[in-house]
């Protein structure tokens, strides 16, 4: 009794990972509106049905190609699949699960959701996976080289700073430089104006002083 319950979960487990491994497949080539269903009541010959679309025949033979890889990587016999000449419409037979590879057109035609649809299994689709320790490594690297360049590049930052600082004084003093030419130059004019009002002052007085003999003469000749 306890074998054959083990033997039924047992059963179930390699069911569940078979048909991970074909939605796996099936989503590493973009395949469209991927559904999965459970058919244990519905045949004795398998288990679940996975129907998947692609745009194209060479998208479907690819679809097909990955997931008897996937499956293969899975630790499960290599799968047999029909159809790939024509490519509208490609089953993989994964002994517990069948994979159906149609076009839109076709699948619109055949409805098999109507078939074997009875009892839809849920499955999170798109999920994450598992990198590899190669790819972590690299990562880890290229962070750590990331963090040692990030106080490199502030010291850098840092220099045209103090660039501009040591400029700002050197630019006070040129700007100060024109102000006090200006200043001594007005100082240097200034005493020279003076000068010249000082010796214009004389010469004034020298003529009014030659000009007073000349009027008495000029008086005398009259008398």
């Amino acid at each position: 009794m306890t074998t054959s319950i083990k033997s039924d979960s047992a059963a179930k487990r390699d069911v569940t990972k078979l048909q991970r491994a074909i939605v796996d497949g099936l989503e590493d080539v973009k395949a469209q509106d991927i559904q999965v269903f459970n058919t244990e009541a519905l045949s004795p010959l398998f288990e679940r049905v996975i129907v998947a679309s692609g745009t194209s025949n060479r998208q479907t033979k690819a679809l097909a190609s990955s997931v008897r890889e996937a499956v293969k990587k899975a630790g499960f016999p290599v799968p047999r699949q029909e159809g790939e000449e024509n490519g509208e419409w490609i089953i993989v037979d994964c002994g517990s699960a069948v994979a159906h590879i149609m076009q839109p057109a076709i699948r619109q035609y055949y409805r098999l959701e109507e078939i074997w649809g009875e009892t839809p299994v849920r499955m999170k689709l798109g999920a994450a996976k598992p990198k590899a320790a190669s790819t972590r490594k690299h990562v880890i690297k290229a962070d750590a080289e990331a963090a040692a360049k990030k106080p490199a590049a502030k010291k850098a930052a840092a220099k045209p700073a103090a660039t501009k600082t040591a400029a700002k004084p050197a630019a006070k003093k040129t700007a100060a430089k024109p102000a006090t030419a200006a200043k001594t130059a007005a100082k240097a004019a200034a005493p020279k104006a003076v000068k010249t009002v000082v010796v214009n002052r004389p010469g004034k007085s020298a003529a009014k002083t030659a000009a007073k003999p000349a009027a008495k003469r000029a008086s005398r000749a009259k008398a």
